[in-house]
């Protein structure tokens, strides 16, 4: 797109969409919409259960469920109830220890491309017990965070799919690339460029 296309482009988004013309812009992923994210991305499973071990019909399983997700300096912490059935499967019964307690992992925010993704994942809360904690430590600290990614270009689609209707344009994120990613307050702060096409 050329340089007077895309001032067109911002100017008719400043009168449609009421968007001030930059280089940058900032996308805010509030801690909701990305808690909201993860339960529908992990926790989708029956009973709004992730298994990490198991599943529904296993003797022996582990699963979490209740997911609530904060935000702590740069990290994002995520708490779980985790329910452990471990043990040896014999028929419908796990012979062994049942266990439910809450953890709590936290993972850092990182970008690339068009997608919001997760590094340095750690386990800051298991249990008071070191063997439970080395039962339940691999299994949280390596399963959520490559399970969880927001494409963040999808979701500024899903917001412009209704500018027609409300503006009389047609609005199109044609490319978007993150640059950086930052914990402010109550939300994700996501340093994006892009491509908007408007007809």
């Amino acid at each position: 797109m050329t340089t007077s296309r895309r001032m067109l482009a911002a100017g008719l988004l400043l009168l449609a969409g009421g968007l001030a013309q930059c280089g940058a812009v900032e996308l805010k992923v509030s801690r909701e919409a990305l808690e909201r994210t993860l339960k529908q991305q992990l926790f989708s499973g029956p009973n709004g259960r992730y298994y990490l071990k198991g599943n529904a019909q296993s003797p022996c399983s582990i699963y979490a469920e209740n997911p609530q997700l904060r935000f702590a300096v740069d990290r994002i912490v995520v708490q779980v109830k985790t329910h452990a059935r471990l043990g040896k499967p014999v028929g419908d019964a796990c012979i062994g220890i049942k266990l439910s307690l809450t953890s709590e992992v936290s993972l850092a925010p990182d970008g690339e491309g068009e997608t919001i993704g997760f590094r340095d994942a750690r386990v800051d809360r298991v249990s008071d017990r070191q063997e439970l904690n080395f039962v339940l430590t691999p299994f949280l600290s390596h399963q959520i965070p490559s399970a969880m990614k927001v494409n963040a270009a999808d979701l500024l689609r899903k917001a412009l799919e209704g500018s027609t209707a409300s503006s009389g344009y047609k609005v199109t994120l044609e490319r978007l690339k993150i640059h950086s990613i930052q914990i402010q307050g109550d939300a994700l702060v996501v340093d994006v460029d892009g491509d908007l096409s408007v007809k």
